[in-house]
């Protein structure tokens, strides 16, 4: 079944909107708590062959980010053109492969960022406190 992993939409009207658009396709919304932070992205969508770690991590992250697993091109679309309509802009946002299923969200988060940083040629904030906090 086709879902979409949710993290910090602090803004109750935001997440209604994003919840909107995959309700309208038929995917559902999961809000991921910070705790689940460590846990691999396969084991948050459900995918069969991922179990949960026993890791705890410290930090975290306060971007907006949208994962989306089992979503067929069409939805894709869809759900991209839906939240472009809606004003609702996330910078962060990924497909589950078969190579970032086994990566927590952290991993993924700061793979996310340094792509997007690259493209717009800035520093990641939430990398930086963490790569000064493991100092």
């Amino acid at each position: 079944m086709a879902c979409a992993l949710l993290y910090n939409f602090k803004d109750a009207a935001r997440l209604q909107k994003v919840r909107f658009a995959l309700f309208k396709l038929g995917v559902s919304g999961r809000v991921v708590a910070p705790e689940e932070l460590s846990q691999p992205i396969g084991y948050l969508c459900d995918l069969e062959g991922f179990s949960p770690v026993e890791e705890t991590v410290e930090g975290g992250f306060s971007d907006e980010m949208i994962v989306l697993c089992g979503l067929s091109g069409p939805q894709l679309d869809a759900l991209l053109s839906s939240l472009r309509r809606s004003r609702v802009v996330v910078a962060l946002k990924a497909v589950v492969t078969e190579d970032n299923a086994a990566w927590s969200s952290l991993k993924l988060h700061d793979e996310l960022r340094q792509e997007h940083e690259a493209m717009k040629g800035t520093r990641p904030k939430d990398a930086e406190k963490r790569s000064a906090h493991r100092k």
